[in-house]
C-alpha cells in the first residue's frame, strides 16, 4: 500500500498545546487554563502556560519546518485569544499573532491550513452554557467572521 502522489505530508499542531502565553497581550482564559489550574486535577499538574512557547518562538519553528522539508501547516486558532471573552471585544494582539504567523509561513512557502476550534473553548462561554446556550451557533459565527476577515 502506498499514499496517493497528491497526498498532503505537514504537520499539526493544537493551539493550547503548543502557543503558550496563556495570560499574555489580552487573552482570555479557555476552559483548558481553568481545569488545569486545579491542582490534582491533572497529572503532575501539566498545563499549556508555557507549552512550546510557540507564540514567542513561531519565527524559529517555521525554521525548523523548512529544514525538515514541511510544505504544510495545519494549526488551530485559540478563540480566546482572538476574542477574550468568546464574544464582545476583538483582541487586536491575538489576531496579530496569527496574522504574522500566516504571513511567516507563505513567506516560507508553507501553506497553512486553519482549525478554528480545537477544543479550547473561552471559560466566559462555558460559563454561559457553552454549546447548550442556543446562541453558540452566533458567537461562533461571528469568531469565525472575525478570523475569515484578518486572514
Amino acid at each position: 500500500m502506498s499514499f496517493p502522489k497528491d497526498f498532503i505530508w505537514g504537520a499539526a499542531t493544537a493551539s493550547y498545546q503548543v502557543e503558550g502565553a496563556y495570560n499574555e497581550d489580552g487573552k482570555g482564559l479557555n476552559v483548558w487554563d481553568v481545569t488545569t489550574s486545579v491542582n490534582g486535577r491533572v497529572k503532575h499538574n501539566e498545563n499549556g502556560n508555557i507549552a512550546c512557547d510557540h507564540y514567542h518562538r513561531y519565527k524559529e519553528d517555521i525554521k525548523l519546518f523548512q529544514e525538515m522539508g514541511i510544505k504544510y501547516y495545519r494549526f488551530s486558532i485559540s478563540w480566546s485569544r482572538v476574542i477574550p471573552d468568546g464574544i464582545g471585544e476583538v483582541n487586536e494582539k491575538g489576531i496579530q499573532f496569527y496574522s504574522d504567523l500566516v504571513d511567516e509561513l507563505l513567506a516560507a512557502g508553507i501553506t497553512p491550513l486553519i482549525t478554528l476550534f480545537h477544543w479550547d473553548l473561552p471559560y466566559e462561554l462555558y460559563l454561559r452554557g457553552a454549546y447548550g446556550n442556543p446562541d453558540f451557533p452566533q458567537w461562533f459565527e461571528n469568531y469565525t467572521k472575525v478570523v475569515i476577515d484578518a486572514l
